[in-house]
């Protein structure tokens, strides 16, 4: 009996110590998605402007996975309160939550990943496909079944219902946050459908190093990193009339009547084609809420408010501005609803 009453004391001062040390912290802490990470970090600044009571918070990049394995670590002031991902988390890594403790864990979207390419609008119409753009951007591709210098210097080149274009594509630069999606959905995608993947492989590369070779892009001067804003790209299309330009879309949508958008698989890039999942050059982008640390860490359940409202995650949003696209209409509204009812995931 004696020993019985002992073990659940020790579980309640475990409890109550949890519950305190969470409270002993007083600053919102962030990690995760490298995608997701340039978005969090103008939601953390303009919250810490808007809300002088509570610390800006703290965010922090490492990836999604690595962030959600922290977040997934247990509950207290030790563990972060937010995992930013540029994927949806596996039933593994919640099942790794529930059995650390995160019993409650809400999902929070956030919008998508979409990127269009466009040229000059008085061009001719674009109908690209992925293995057209690893073909005319990689740095290796398969001539002959082997693996060679990308010798493609035009568009017709690669797709001879392509322009008789000199190519010239205007990329996001490797620290922009939409170069992840331009890798993943085109340049990993287009390598697979060319076959150049296998070829990767068969030349003896490890998984790492065949998926970093899949990415690798040209460097004599056909495809141009811009690490600035879109403007900036629409100024090299500007001075380049033949020139291929990527865009987020609601930049795109704003500057319409100087560019011409081209369609990937057939699908014209739209907000609806986007949130569907339709069109293939886009993804959902999450983050995740410990339901434990709101109420204890000061500022939490403001920051998620703040994120989900519309100045943040609009259509006319600073995060719209730097490259997100806005969730339409209902699904944002469905987003802060599910929030505000307390929602959270079941454990898998």
């Amino acid at each position: 009996m004696n020993k019985l009453i002992s073990t659940t004391a020790l579980i309640a001062i475990s409890v109550i110590a949890t519950t305190v040390g969470a409270s002993a912290r007083d600053q919102i802490q962030v990690s995760g998605s490298s995608t997701v990470l340039p978005y969090a970090k103008i939601v953390a600044e303009a919250f810490g402007e808007t809300f002088p009571k509570f610390k800006t918070p703290v965010v922090e990049s490492g990836g999604s996975g690595a962030g959600i394995k922290e977040f997934c670590k247990g509950v207290g002031e030790n563990t972060i309160d937010i995992a930013n991902s540029s994927r949806p988390i596996k039933d593994t890594e919640l099942k790794s939550c529930v059995d650390a403790g995160v019993k409650d864990v809400e999902e929070i979207r956030i919008g998508y990943d979409g990127i269009v390419f466009a040229t000059d609008i008085k061009g001719p119409d674009w109908a690209l496909e992925p293995k057209d753009v690893y073909t005319a951007l990689a740095a290796q591709v398969v001539v002959d079944g082997k693996l060679v210098a990308n010798p493609n210097t035009k568009w017709n080149q690669v797709n001879p219902k392509l322009p008789d274009w000199d190519i010239a594509a205007y990329i996001p630069g490797e620290k922009h946050g939409t170069r992840e999606v331009f890798e993943e959905k085109l340049m990993t995608g287009g390598c697979k459908a060319t076959g150049a993947a296998d070829a990767i492989k068969a030349a003896g590369l490890d998984e790492k190093a065949a998926a970093a070779a899949c990415i690798a892009v040209r460097k004599d001067g056909k495809a141009i990193d811009i690490d600035g804003d879109y403007p900036e790209t629409l100024a090299r299309i500007d001075a380049n009339k033949t020139g291929v330009g990527v865009f987020g879309l609601a930049f795109y949508e704003t500057n319409a009547d100087m560019l011409k958008v081209a369609t990937v698989n057939g699908i014209k890039p739209s907000t609806e084609t986007i949130a569907t999942g339709k069109y293939p050059v886009s993804r959902p982008l999450f983050f995740y809420v410990k339901k434990a640390h709101l109420g204890v860490i000061p500022g939490l359940k403001e920051y998620v408010d703040f994120f989900l409202a519309d100045q943040m995650v609009g259509p006319e949003s600073p995060l719209v501005e730097y490259g997100l696209v806005a969730a339409p209409d209902a699904e944002r509204e469905a987003q802060r609803t599910a929030f505000t009812a307390g929602k959270t995931m079941a454990g898998k």
